[in-house]
């Protein structure tokens, strides 16, 4: 049995791997291309400046992100640990480029993941159930796709799915190496992203379901847990608001609730129906997961299901303008959803009520029919809308000057910027001269022939130009 489940294990690891691999070239000009071009970009300074990971920076200059002047190009926000494995995986075999590395970068943490969800799983619901919970997190397109987008969610999940299967180790063995590494990992999670905190609930139910309120408290290991996973959070948190580094943070309040969403029914409606319903589970996958949360599971752990899902509808309350916002926020759902999923499908399976075939046929219906619809809309994620940023940077980018400092006007969004492998300027946010004699801006490059780009051409010397892109030296007056 032993070696089935293994096999089995393997073999959806596979399924991940080449779903993952759908599109695995593709530019940084698909979904979220901004969040995921300034990733991709601190990654991409390390590799040309080396690894520096207290003082991460990216092409980015402007005072966009964080409104305040940001010369050095500061980027505060994860701790940079992602960034750092892409850039020493890249430095492995460059052939494949720096933006395929940062998307297998990200599909191969996924798949330690999914592992480590198949231990979570495989303790709490079984074997089977394992497996389950395992084949969906690989499965879900919506998890597909962010799986292997240059993002540091993967990385977060990683630390918290393996510092959930560490502490679940603790408290059935009490071994103190676990809890030790519960607390390591749990650390990374926060490092990368403070809103795992909400898994938390978790860890809580756990010590509490084996060492009540009193007994949790006096244990020194736990103690030591907190101290490993909170005490990398702080310090790193405390440098990032230095004086100097703070230029770097962007602007963080607005998603709490900086639009007064929460708890509003648009604020439901977007996140149960459109983003868990619809997205994620594809409309028929919410059969097996309301199955999920009303059945729980059994044995030790009876409301450990009930609790993640609990955790996570209290992340994204509290992060519900982000949560409505932008998707990709949703992608620390996806374990908590995954083992519910498992829950359900064994449930329906199992089911005695009805007459058996009919209901496993039902069941395995749903799941398939929630995967295709899912993947109906996922599927536009991958396209690239604008593949003329592609060649324009490619243009500027053979072009101009290394250390040539740009204004790429996009909107603001640095995916453009990003392209062009130069610092600058996503947008033109003081008046031109002063952007050129203050900020220090060379050149304009732009795939917008507006009214701003007319004018730019008008006053500056045209260094290149097609009907796809025009590349402007802004030291050289006509």
């Amino acid at each position: 049995m032993k070696k089935k489940q293994y096999l089995l294990l393997f073999l959806i690891l596979i399924l991940g791997l080449i779903l993952r691999l759908y599109k695995i070239d593709n530019p940084i000009a698909d979904w979220h291309s901004w969040r995921q071009a300034d990733t991709a970009s601190v990654g991409e300074i390390y590799i040309k400046n080396g690894i520096d990971l207290l003082k991460p920076r990216y092409h980015d200059i402007s005072n966009i992100a964080s409104g305040i002047d940001n010369p050095e190009g500061w980027r505060f926000v994860e701790f940079p640990v992602y960034n750092a494995l892409h850039a020493a995986l890249y430095k492995t075999y460059p052939n494949f480029g720096i933006d395929k590395w940062g998307r297998l970068t990200s599909v191969f943490i996924s798949l330690i993941s999914a592992v480590f969800l198949f231990l979570i799983g495989r303790k709490v619901l079984g074997t089977v159930g394992g497996l389950l919970a395992s084949f969906f997190f690989v499965a879900l397109p919506f998890n597909v796709f962010f799986s292997r987008v240059i993002l540091p969610e993967p990385m977060a999940v990683l630390g918290i799915v393996a510092s959930l299967w560490f502490f679940l180790y603790y408290i059935e063995t009490e071994k103190r190496w676990s809890i030790y590494l519960s607390g390591v990992f749990f650390g990374l999670s926060l490092l990368v992203k403070p809103y795992t905190i909400f898994y938390g609930l978790a860890f809580l139910y756990l010590a509490y379901n084996k060492y009540k309120v009193k007994g949790s408290i006096l244990n020194v290991d736990l103690w030591l847990f907190f101290c490993l996973a909170v005490s990398p959070f702080l310090y790193w948190r405390g440098w990032m608001w230095m004086d100097e580094y703070i230029r770097g943070i962007p602007h963080w309040k607005w998603a709490f609730n900086g639009d007064k969403i929460r708890f509003k029914p648009s604020f439901w409606w977007w996140i149960l129906e459109e983003r868990l319903g619809r997205l994620i589970l594809g409309v028929w996958g919410t059969v097996p997961f309301a199955v999920g949360l009303i059945a729980g599971q059994k044995g030790k752990y009876p409301w450990l299901l009930h609790i993640l899902f609990a955790s996570q509808i209290a992340y994204v309350s509290t992060v519900a303008t982000a949560s409505v916002r932008h998707d990709y926020y949703q992608t620390l759902t996806i374990p908590a959803v995954s083992l519910v999923l498992a829950g359900g499908c064994l449930t329906l399976w199992n089911l005695k009520s009805f007459n058996k075939h009919l209901t496993r046929l039902a069941t395995a219906g749903c799941v398939l029919a929630g995967l295709f619809f899912s993947f109906y809309q996922v599927k536009e994620f991958y396209k690239v809308n604008h593949p003329e940023i592609i060649i324009a940077g490619a243009a500027a980018n053979k072009l101009l000057p290394k250390s040539a400092i740009i204004i790429a006007p996009y909107t603001g969004d640095t995916a453009f910027l990003y392209q062009t492998k130069r610092r600058g300027f996503p947008y033109i946010i003081y008046p031109l001269p002063e952007m050129i004699n203050r900020l220090g801006a060379q050149y304009y490059v732009s795939v917008n022939f507006d009214e701003q780009t007319n004018q730019v051409m008008n006053e500056y010397t045209i260094l290149e130009k097609t009907d796809k892109y025009v590349i402007v030296d802004l030291q050289k007056k006509k």
